[in-house]
């Protein structure tokens, strides 16, 4: 996505007070998001070592960053894309009961992330991943799960209305449930992205349902790896599909704007009907991969949710680095300053 600059842009909170607001959507929004779901905070880690199949692939071709540990035969390690994996052998080490969870304050670094508004090298989200029954594998269970965090980030927005109330809320009562097949239907014409748009923009928020496996075009509206989500198996509205991203409408970039991945997590069938499909049948052999296909791993639903995401949404802001600190094309620095957008 090419920088966008808003017109007749102007910041609602002072630099000063825009860290205090930080400070308060992140208490506020863990706080609804444990309580809703059940969770509880574990330290999670920056780095994992090689060749586990630990790290996530993401798309499946994003590059982790990788360093040798010289203390240890310069085995090799690399820096986490996110946790999706990890939590759920924590799940099983803890022996969490269905219904009950875990959180964590996940960090990352994306190197090959394209910077702009919403992009950063540097990745900060509540990573978070609970148990549950192999009965609870339905689309049903998605949805409920998805309505708890909406009305959590729901929350968060009327606390930073009563502590600002120049800054009005901008969700709807709802969120809306599409299926990625019935959005292309519905615009056939345009590419996914712009499906995302135009659906954001009627709803103002929505879960799109089924993000990796192939549409009825022969083309996946969105990449997704095969070993985490489960985007393969039939649900209950005739569609493929457990898993999906939570979009809301940016009034401020008018835009799409993506808060949270998520989905209910692949069981060994899926896992390998998944693996097969992207071609990667070799991973099973990870020890991941193994402990799931050995019935060692519970059943489980989980995703993340953007921090500096959240809090860009919900301060209004322009620009992900007016709420975090990173690194930014010094083109974008200055244009981005030229327009009243001041990066931390």
């Amino acid at each position: 996505m090419a920088l966008i600059i808003p017109k007749k842009y102007k910041r609602k909170l002072l630099p000063e007070t825009t860290e205090v607001a930080i400070k308060n959507i992140k208490e506020t929004f863990q706080e609804r998001l444990a309580t809703a779901l059940n969770l509880r905070r574990v330290t999670a880690p920056l780095f994992v070592l090689s060749g586990t199949g630990l790290n996530d692939d993401l798309n499946g071709i994003e590059k982790a960053v990788t360093f040798n540990i010289q203390c240890m035969d310069n085995s090799p390690a690399e820096v986490v894309h996110s946790l999706a994996k990890w939590k759920r052998t924590k799940l099983g080490a803890y022996d969490i009961a269905p219904g009950y969870g875990l959180y964590t304050d996940m960090n990352a670094i994306r190197a090959c992330e394209e910077l702009d508004n919403l992009h950063s090298l540097y990745v900060d989200q509540w990573d978070w991943e609970q148990s549950i029954t192999p009965e609870d594998r339905t689309l049903d269970y998605l949805k409920e799960t998805v309505v708890k965090i909406y009305d959590a980030v729901r929350e968060t927005e009327q606390m930073i209305y009563r502590s600002f109330p120049h800054i009005t809320p901008v969700l709807p009562d709802e969120i809306t449930f599409i299926h990625a097949e019935e959005l292309l239907k519905e615009y056939p014409n345009l590419e996914p992205k712009d499906r995302e748009a135009a659906a954001a923009k009627k709803y103002g928020a929505i879960f799109l349902i089924g993000i990796g496996n192939p549409l009825s075009n022969g083309e996946p509206h969105d990449g997704r790896a095969p070993d985490y989500d489960d985007w393969i198996t039939p649900n209950s509205d005739g569609y493929v599909g457990l898993n999906g991203d939570m979009i809301f409408w940016n009034t401020i970039l008018e835009c799409p704007f993506e808060l949270s991945s998520m989905g209910i997590r692949v069981e060994p069938a899926s896992l390998m009907q998944q693996l097969k499909a992207r071609g990667c049948e070799e991973r099973s052999r990870y020890r991941f991969h193994q402990m799931l296909l050995n019935g060692e791993l519970p059943s489980s639903i989980g995703g993340g949710i953007g921090q500096s995401r959240l809090c860009m949404f919900l301060l209004q802001k322009a620009h992900v680095g007016e709420v975090q600190a990173s690194i930014w094309p010094e083109e974008q620095i200055a244009q981005c300053q030229a327009a009243g957008i001041e990066l931390i």
